[in-house]
């Protein structure tokens, strides 16, 4: 309420709010075509590996190309246009620059990044989910020692649910579960960059297949992204994961309470206070109507017959027994809408959601008979796939996080479907993400986080 307002306030004083991207992929350029349009917002700086892609799309976004001329961060500055460069840290550095997007999609670099940022006082809004399931706890508590906020990406579904919880627990009631939907089938668990064009062309239709990253999607398809997302979710609401991780159950939008709660009560969960994942197909492959594939969930409990009534009075979706209901969003539009984390962080100090304690962890699984000597390929690709598990399981038995999969040499033989662990791989411990990772495990992991 009242970002828009508190966005022109700013902009009439001449000072509007000052942002650096970090990254300028489909997650960035969906920011830039509404920061355009954004009153009391100026992104100051764009800084990517690949200039001339970021020139791409900021021409795809809408910009006029004379609004991004600006020779140097400190012509941006004075001018109101924008600087475009290869040079992060420059960026990050500059005194007047407020807030900083992390969109890099890279867990190493989404680390190194927000480390600078926080150093030089700025928020920083963390697009990047990979490297915050890798080690937003951690980065979230450098940054409040700091002063500083550290945000998850609204418009990206883990800010969204971390909204459905609060809304929830501020309106009295008890969160049974809170997800996303997505396309699941078991098989998925096992695809490659190679087999993913058997699934997406069953639902996508994309004809020009060199516009789009199959290593990216299959991240999607292969359960990796639920579990990072979800991973995200549980360690900034205190909602925790399922012993045996995601479980996908199919379900429309209108039977969400009946599927996801509790066992006990007739429904899929192994208990309350949990995340799930739905899926918009069932187990013969069929699309499940009405689903909420892009959407986003929570389910809660009514307590008293009086709240259970008013569920039913009010189409709040309650399940068969009246007991639990739903309420959701149907979809997501992520970068379009990034523009509220960066005014809330900027003008109220405060997170659309951010990890609160390390409770969740997304650690990599073998999605075929891994070899000795072979080079783990990450996120996405033909080796592994991230399963959602809880933090204190994933520490006690040594298991490698997902994020940390890749560019590292297998030390020995791992069966198809077996969860690696630290020993299993030759990690370097002078590597930026290796040493975050292992300090967050030294600050969080020797005692089980309160609830958020």
């Amino acid at each position: 309420m009242n970002l828009a307002t508190q966005l022109l306030a700013r902009e009439a004083t001449g000072h509007p709010v000052t942002v650096g991207l970090v990254g300028a992929g489909k997650f960035g350029a969906m920011f830039l075509a509404q920061a355009r349009l954004t009153r009391g917002l100026h992104v100051v700086g764009i800084a990517d590996l690949d200039v001339a892609r970021a020139r791409r799309q900021l021409a795809a976004a809408g910009w006029e190309p004379e609004r991004s001329a600006a020779a140097s961060l400190a012509e941006a500055l004075t001018s109101g246009r924008t600087h475009v460069s290869q040079d992060a840290a420059a960026l990050i550095a500059r005194p007047e620059i407020e807030v900083i997007v992390e969109a890099t999609g890279v867990p190493g670099a989404g680390i190194r990044h927000a480390r600078a940022a926080i150093a030089h006082g700025k928020h920083v809004v963390m697009v990047n989910v990979e490297a915050d399931a890798l080690a937003g706890p951690l980065l979230a508590r450098e940054a409040t020692a700091a002063g500083v906020v550290y945000s998850l990406a609204w418009g990206d579904q883990p800010a969204l649910i971390c909204e459905h919880v609060d809304w929830a627990r501020a309106c009295g009631f008890r969160v049974v579960a809170a997800g996303k939907g997505t396309r699941y089938e078991p098989h998925y668990h096992a695809s490659t960059p190679d087999t993913v064009w058997d699934i997406l062309d069953k639902y996508l239709m994309i004809t020009d297949r060199g516009s789009i990253n199959p290593k990216m999607f299959n991240s999607f398809i292969d359960g990796t992204k639920s579990a990072i997302e979800m991973t995200a979710v549980c360690n900034a609401t205190g909602l925790v994961p399922q012993s045996d991780g995601l479980r996908f159950p199919p379900a429309s939008r209108f039977v969400l309470a009946d599927v996801c709660k509790p066992e006990r009560d007739g429904g899929t969960l192994e208990k309350a206070g949990v995340t799930e994942v739905v899926s918009s197909v069932d187990r013969q492959g069929h699309d499940v109507p009405h689903h909420l594939a892009l959407g986003t969930y929570v389910v809660i409990e009514g307590e008293t017959e009086y709240a259970r009534r008013c569920f039913t009075e009010y189409a709040m979706l309650p399940d068969a027994s009246g007991r639990y209901a739903a309420l959701y969003r149907p979809i997501h539009m992520i970068g379009l809408e990034l523009g509220i984390s960066v005014a809330s962080a900027a003008l109220r100090r405060e997170p659309t959601g951010a990890p609160t304690g390390f409770r969740s962890d997304v650690v990599a699984i073998a999605k075929r008979a891994l070899r000795q000597g072979e080079i783990l390929d990450g996120e996405g690709g033909f080796c592994v796939w991230g399963r959602q598990t809880p933090a204190a399981a994933s520490l006690a038995a040594g298991l490698l996080p997902l994020g940390l999969a890749h560019s590292i040499p297998m030390r020995r033989d791992v069966p198809a479907g077996a969860a690696l662990t630290w020993d299993d791989v030759a990690v370097d411990d002078g590597d930026v993400a290796v040493r975050a990772r292992r300090d967050m495990e030294a600050a969080f992991g020797a005692r089980e986080p309160a609830p958020a």
